[in-house]
């Protein structure tokens, strides 16, 4: 079975721990096996890379020089930031489970149950 983690791709989070703590930034990525995420923002790292010789197929060069970029932080270093009476509030996620309809492709209708994300401080389900 698939591992889930508590934040998705297009979340605003805020950094918990670490140099970073306190930013807030959009997840960018979701490494679930690694269970890491990329936050626009937070962890910034400088990588040194050289200049490139033309490639024969697209026959564009690459310009070097030190080039700073995000990098992966556990995913438990991060809360969920939600809205809050026009402030951002941190919130741990919860999960519910609710009814909803379906229709098979003969048209006949049944009902089944999907999970879906909550956020523990407000109430209200997050998209």
């Amino acid at each position: 079975m698939a591992k889930t983690l508590h934040v998705k791709k297009g979340d605003r989070v805020r950094v918990i721990s670490g140099s970073d703590k306190g930013k807030i930034g959009e997840v960018l990525k979701v490494d679930v096996e690694r269970e890491r995420v990329l936050v626009s923002g937070v962890n910034i790292v400088k990588r040194h890379k050289r200049d490139s010789a033309p490639q024969p197929q697209s026959g564009q060069v690459i310009k070097g020089g030190i080039i700073s970029s995000e990098a992966p932080i556990h995913v438990s270093n991060v809360m969920l930031v939600v809205k809050e009476d026009d402030k951002d509030v941190t919130t741990r996620v919860g999960y519910v489970r609710e009814e909803v309809t379906r229709k098979r492709p003969d048209g006949t209708e049944y009902t089944k149950t999907r999970s879906v994300r909550v956020a523990r401080k407000t109430g209200e389900r997050i998209e």
